[in-house]
């Protein structure tokens, strides 16, 4: 079982999608579209490894790591000074998480997904 993974942003995650599996060979594991039929989630195939692609700014990849309980997570980050880009969420795909930079502006997102 997994528990870091790779993660980048699209404002558009099908055209995302499209790119990455046209123009790199990725290969679609999943994906998890909203209520209006929108992807805002989809895990690609990298040989035996899986990126995960979301919604959300685009801007540069980022690091998701699981965790147990993402709210004590999530806390203990804020204590320590993390900047919380996203506060607490649930996901329709089944995830509680949250994102933050560290203090060099690194993008971080932990949350209970494990794919």
């Amino acid at each position: 079982m997994r528990t870091v993974y790779a993660l980048a942003r699209y404002q558009d995650c099908q055209a995302g999608i499209d790119f990455l599996t046209s123009a790199f060979g990725f290969r679609v594991h999943e994906v998890s579209k909203n209520d209006s039929g929108v992807v805002n989630h989809a895990e690609l195939l990298v040989g035996d490894d899986l990126i995960m692609i979301g919604e959300g700014k685009s801007g540069g990849p980022g690091i998701y790591v699981a965790v147990d309980d993402v709210d004590a997570h999530h806390d203990q980050a804020r204590a320590a000074g993390a900047e919380i880009t996203m506060g607490l969420v649930d996901q329709p795909y089944g995830s509680r998480e949250y994102g933050c930079k560290d203090p060099e502006g690194n993008p971080w997102y932990f949350g209970t997904y494990r794919p």
